[in-house]
C-alpha cells in the first residue's frame, strides 16, 4: 500500500516527509506536512486489537480534557473513522505530541512533583473509563502477571542475574499475591517510561504510547513511574517520595499500597530486564527494547541492598502516613529473657531485631540494610530463591524418613559422593554438624574398639556431649568441665608467632610434637580430629605439611583421620572445595553441617567402605529426619548454586581481593598483626600496642562495624581476631565497603 496515497485519500494529508520510529507492537512513522507533525501506526488486525483501539480511543479522547497536559490525539478520517481497517491491518494517525523526554531532562524537584501530580489526574480520568473491551487481555508488562515472565529467565546469561531476579518472582509470590484481590483495580497507561513521558519548561508535559494499557492495579501505574525517576539515583527513595507525594494529593493512597510498592517496582524492574534479555535474541539491534536495560539492572542491584522496611516507611512518609512499627528491641530482649536461657547468647552491644535478608544483606525491624560479612551457614545466600523452592516443593510433596525408597536421598547422595575423592564413598546424612561428629566419634570408636580422640587446642566440633568432650574450645572454657581422660591434647599448629615459617618449617615442627605426644598413647588413639582452619582457634589454617606429617603416624598407631568441613567445605576456601583438599591428604572420616543447607538443618558423614562396614556390625543407625526428602532436595539445590553460580571461583577471586584490601591497611596499622585464611574464610587478628593480644580493638571494630551496618565477628583464645566468612555473594564492591568502615574505625584509635 502505498502510504502517500492513505494518508491524501483518508485524512486529506499531503506527506513531505516520512519518518520510521521503532514501536513495540506496533509500525510507526512520523508523517511531517507544512502544517503540523503526525504518528501513523499500523497494527495486525484482530478482535483483540480491535477492543484495544478501542478503550484506547476513549482514554485519549477523556485525556484530552487535561487542558493542561498533551496526549497523542486520534485524528478522525475524512470518514469519521478513529481507526481504519485495511488488507489485514489496522491504521490510525495520531497527532504528534512535542516535548523532551524524562530521560533527556534533569530530574530536579519540580519535575518530580509535577511527575507525581500528572500521574495522578491520569488516573482519576482513566478511572471512569469501562475497560470491559480489552477482554481477558493478558500482557507481560501487566504487572498482576509478573510470574509469565518467568519463562524469560532463560534469556538471561549470567545466573547470578537470573537468581537476583528469581528472588524478586519469589517475593512477589510470598508478599503481594496472597493480598491481590485487595488492591483496587483500574484502567491504566502502564508505561510511563522516561522515553514516553514528555516535558517543557521543567514540568511533565505529557504521554505517549499507550499499547501497555491495561486493566489492573492502580499501584502500578505509580509503581512504573517512579521506577523510572530512580533509576541512575543515588538515593533512589528520595525521588520516589516526592512523585508519591504529589500523587498522593490528586490519587489518595492507600496504606497498604504503599507497604508493598517496594515489591511493584522490582516487579517492574524484573518485567524490564527478562524482556530485553529475550528480545536481544530475537531482535539483537533494538535499541527501543534494551534502551533502559542497564539502568535496571543498576537499580535492580540497588534496590536489592535496600530494606523493604525501610521503602515501605518512606512510601508512607510521603503521602503523610505514620510508618508501620515493630515492637521495640528493648522488650523483645525482655521477652526472649523470659523464656531462653542465658546460655544463648546476643551479638553485639546493641542487639538486632532481624527482620528479612536476601543474598549478603539483613534487614532489621528499623528499616536498615546490614552487608552481612559472617554468617557463613548461608554459603548460597539468604534466602536464595533455588533453595527456598527446593524446599517448598518437595515438602508440598513427600516429606519422609530413609526407611522408604525415594529420589531425592539417592540423587543428592550420588551428586555429593562425587565431589569426594573415590575412597570416601559412603554417607551418613544427619541433622546438623553437631549430631555428624557425634555419629563420626562414635563410629571411631568402634572401628578398633578403642576410645581416645586426639584433638587439637581451640577446637569446636559441635554441642551434643561428645562434641563438647573433644572441643578444646568448651571442655577447657572457664565454665568448662576440663580435658576428659579419652582425649589428647595437642598443640595448634598456628605458623603466626610460632618463630616458625610456614614453608612447611612451622609444620614439620608441630607435627613432630604431636608424635611425640601421640607415642605416649600407643595402642590406645581411636581418631585424630581436626578442622583444615581451625575456626573458634582464630580462622587458623593449620600449618602446611602438618597434616601430611601426622596422618601416616596416626593410622600406623590404628586411628582414623577425621577432618571436620563444617565451616569450611562446599568451596568457601576458593582454591578447594573441601578443607583437606589444601593439605594433600585424604580423610578417613569427613564431618560436613552449617552450609550443607544453607540455614536449613543437614549434616553427613562421609567415610570409607570399611568403616561403614564395621559400623554396620553394631546396633542399627536411624535418624528420624536425617537424609528427608525435604533436607535432600535443599542441599542439592546448593550444589546446584555452588556449580550453576559460579561461588567457589568467586570465593577465590573475592577473597584474594579481601586479603589484599585488608593488607593495606595492615601495612598503615600496626594494630593488624596477622591476616590469614583461605578464599571467604578470613581471620584478621589484632594486637595492641605492646604487642598483647587485641581483644579491645577487636571488640570495638565488631561494634563499630555493626553501627555502620556491617556485620562481623570475633573469635580466638582472647577473642583477639576479627572473623570474616560471608555468603559467597560478597563482592568486590562489598569489599571496599567493609575495609573503607574498618579504615575509618582504626584512623580514629
Amino acid at each position: 500500500m502505498d502510504i502517500r496515497t492513505f494518508l491524501k485519500s483518508n485524512f486529506g494529508l499531503e506527506a513531505q516527509e516520512m519518518i520510521p520510529l521503532e514501536g513495540y507492537g506496533s509500525s510507526n512513522l512520523r508523517i511531517d506536512t507544512a502544517e503540523r507533525r503526525y504518528v501513523l501506526k499500523e497494527y495486525e488486525d484482530g478482535p483483540a486489537r480491535q477492543g484495544l483501539l478501542k478503550v484506547e480511543y476513549q482514554a485519549i479522547t477523556a485525556l484530552n480534557s487535561l487542558s493542561s497536559y498533551q496526549f497523542p490525539k486520534v485524528i478522525e478520517s475524512s470518514s469519521k473513522q478513529n481507526c481504519i481497517q485495511h488488507d489485514g491491518k489496522i491504521f490510525r494517525l495520531h497527532q504528534y505530541v512535542e516535548g523532551e523526554f524524562l530521560a533527556e531532562v534533569p530530574h530536579t524537584d519540580l519535575l518530580s512533583y509535577s511527575f507525581g501530580e500528572f500521574l495522578g489526574k491520569m488516573n482519576v480520568a482513566l478511572a471512569h473509563i469501562d475497560p470491559h473491551e480489552l477482554g481477558a487481555r493478558e500482557i507481560r508488562w501487566d504487572l498482576r502477571r509478573l510470574l509469565d515472565n518467568q519463562a524469560l529467565l532463560p534469556y538471561i546469561s549470567k545466573a547470578e542475574k537470573r537468581s537476583l531476579v528469581d528472588y524478586f518472582f519469589l517475593q512477589f509470590e510470598e508478599q503481594v499475591l496472597p493480598i491481590g484481590h485487595t488492591l483496587r483495580k483500574s484502567l491504566i497507561h502502564n508505561d510511563a517510561n522516561d522515553w514516553n513521558v514528555l516535558t517543557q519548561n521543567g514540568k511533565v508535559s505529557g504521554i505517549i504510547d499507550f499499547g501497555d494499557m491495561c486493566y489492573s492495579w492502580l499501584i502500578n501505574e505509580l509503581a512504573v513511574g517512579i521506577t523510572y525517576v530512580m533509576m541512575d539515583k543515588n538515593d533512589p527513595l528520595e525521588h520516589a517520595a516526592k512523585v508519591i507525594s504529589s500523587y498522593h494529593k490528586v490519587q489518595p493512597l492507600y496504606k497498604e499500597e504503599l507497604d508493598i510498592l517496594y515489591y511493584i517496582v522490582a516487579a517492574r524492574l524484573c518485567t524490564s530486564v527478562c524482556n530485553s534479555a529475550y528480545t536481544k535474541t530475537q531482535i539483537p539491534d533494538s535499541d527501543y527494547i534494551t534502551i533502559s536495560e542497564k539502568l535496571a539492572w543498576a537499580l535492580l542491584y540497588k534496590w536489592i541492598s535496600i530494606s523493604p522496611i525501610r521503602a515501605a516507611q518512606k512510601f508512607r512518609e510521603a503521602a503523610g502516613y505514620k510508618p508501620s512499627t515493630y515492637a521495640p528491641t528493648g522488650l523483645q530482649i525482655l521477652r526472649r529473657n523470659a523464656v531462653l536461657s542465658d546460655s544463648l547468647s546476643l551479638s553485639y552491644e546493641e542487639p538486632i531485631q532481624m527482620h528479612r535478608s536476601a543474598f549478603q544483606y539483613m534487614y532489621d525491624t528499623e528499616g536498615n540494610t546490614y552487608l552481612d560479612a559472617y554468617n557463613n551457614i548461608m554459603l548460597a545466600g539468604h534466602c536464595h530463591p533455588h533453595v527456598v523452592r527446593a524446599g517448598q516443593q518437595v515438602m508440598a510433596r513427600l516429606n519422609t524418613n530413609t526407611r522408604y525408597l525415594y529420589e531425592e536421598i539417592l540423587s543428592y547422595s550420588e551428586r555429593l559422593l562425587n565431589t569426594f575423592p573415590e575412597e570416601l564413598n559412603k554417607i551418613f546424612l544427619v541433622n546438623s554438624g553437631s549430631s555428624a561428629t557425634d555419629l563420626a566419634i562414635r563410629m571411631a570408636r568402634g572401628y578398633r574398639s578403642r576410645q581416645k580422640i586426639a584433638v587439637l587446642e581451640h577446637g569446636y566440633h559441635g554441642n551434643t556431649q561428645s562434641g563438647i568432650g573433644i572441643s578444646h574450645y568448651k571442655y577447657s572454657a572457664k565454665e568448662g568441665v576440663g580435658k576428659p581422660e579419652t582425649v589428647i591434647q595437642l598443640p595448634l599448629p598456628k605458623a603466626f608467632g610460632s618463630g616458625y615459617s610456614d614453608d612447611g618449617s612451622a609444620g614439620n615442627f608441630f607435627s613432630q610434637q604431636a608424635k611425640a605426644i601421640l607415642k605416649v598413647e600407643k595402642n590406645q588413639l581411636a581418631a585424630f580430629i581436626a578442622e583444615p582452619l581451625v575456626g573458634c582457634g582464630g580462622q587458623v589454617p593449620l600449618a602446611k605439611g602438618y597434616l601430611k606429617g601426622l596422618y601416616p603416624e596416626i593410622r600406623k598407631q590404628g586411628g582414623v583421620c577425621i577432618s571436620d568441613e563444617t565451616q569450611v567445605g562446599f568451596g568457601r576456601l576458593g582454591a578447594y572445595f573441601w578443607g583437606f583438599e589444601m593439605h594433600d591428604v585424604v580423610p578417613d572420616i569427613v564431618i560436613l553441617g552449617k552450609p550443607m543447607g544453607n540455614g536449613h538443618p543437614i549434616g553427613a558423614v562421609i567415610t570409607t567402605t570399611s568403616i561403614a562396614k564395621q559400623f554396620e556390625e553394631g546396633p542399627e543407625f536411624f535418624s528420624s529426619f536425617g537424609g528427608n526428602p525435604v533436607s535432600c532436595a535443599i542441599g542439592e539445590a546448593v550444589l546446584d548454586v555452588i556449580e550453576q553460580e559460579g561461588l567457589q571461583q568467586k570465593a577465590l577471586q573475592v577473597g584474594d581481593y579481601l586479603r589484599s584490601r585488608l593488607g593495606d591497611l595492615q601495612k598503615r596499622y600496626s594494630v593488624i598483626a596477622d591476616i590469614r585464611g583461605s578464599g571467604l574464610f578470613i581471620g584478621v587478628e589484632f594486637q595492641n600496642l605492646n604487642g598483647k593480644p587485641g581483644t579491645k580493638v577487636a571488640h570495638l571494630i565488631k561494634n563499630e562495624l555493626r553501627r555502620a551496618h556491617i556485620l562481623v565477628s570475633t573469635d580466638g583464645p582472647y577473642e583477639e581476631v576479627i572473623k570474616i566468612k560471608p555468603p559467597l555473594y560478597f563482592n568486590e564492591a562489598d569489599t571496599d565497603i567493609l575495609c573503607a568502615a574498618m579504615e575509618g574505625i582504626l584512623e580514629q584509635q
